[in-house]
């Protein structure tokens, strides 16, 4: 089998981190600034950062649509933090016509833990992982209203956000309120490299 493609979207947000984690992986890690890099790739991640700045700058450089074909198409995606509001297909608290990819049949609250000072780390239980998952928030999102081909992969356990989902799977499409390219655990990509490796197989 080939190394497969992963690129993760370069244009604003978390991106080296990403990269660092994918090519420990063994997969061929690339910074996605231009469709002609897109159509390289077998996979793509949406990172952290600032969702409308983010889907504006997809628009300008003449990657929104393309982005949005790859991901109805059925390309494997994995969505942090602001990734996850970029696929969600309903926004609450989004900015005045804010735009997303989709692909995500579920509302996506943004900011729903609120501001930067109310950033918190804590583990989650991760379906199908025996061990709990050590995840970051930043001004995070969560889901809510998922439609029933989501599977819902994590909540919080407790404090004022109890029961709030924020890990979540609908066919190839990933995505985590936090952020797993933070403090060394890479099984949530290692998530996406086996939906890559099993959409090859198909």
């Amino acid at each position: 089998m080939t190394t497969p493609t992963v690129g993760v979207f370069a244009l604003q947000g978390d991106v080296r981190e990403h990269l660092r984690v994918l090519e420990s992986l063994g997969v061929h890690a690339v910074g996605v600034r231009r469709s002609s890099e897109l159509d390289a790739c077998d996979a793509l991640v949406l990172p952290g950062g600032e969702s409308t700045t983010m889907a504006k700058l997809a628009r300008t450089f003449d990657l929104f649509e393309p982005i949005r074909r790859r991901i109805a198409t059925g390309m494997p995606v994995l969505g942090t933090c602001a990734g996850m509001i970029l696929l969600g297909d309903r926004i609450a608290d989004g900015a005045p016509g804010q735009e997303t990819f989709g692909g995500l049949d579920a509302t996506v609250r943004r900011n729903a833990f609120g501001r930067q000072v109310d950033s918190f780390e804590g583990d989650l239980r991760f379906a199908g992982m025996a061990d709990p998952v050590h995840a970051v928030f930043i001004r995070a999102p969560w889901v809510e209203d998922p439609g029933p081909s989501v599977e819902v992969l994590a909540r919080v356990a407790e404090g004022p956000a109890a029961g709030r989902i924020v890990a979540v799977r609908q066919g190839s499409v990933l995505a985590t309120s936090f952020h797993p390219e933070w403090g060394g655990d890479d099984r949530v990509h290692r998530l996406l490299v086996d939906q890559i490796r099993d959409s090859t197989q198909e």
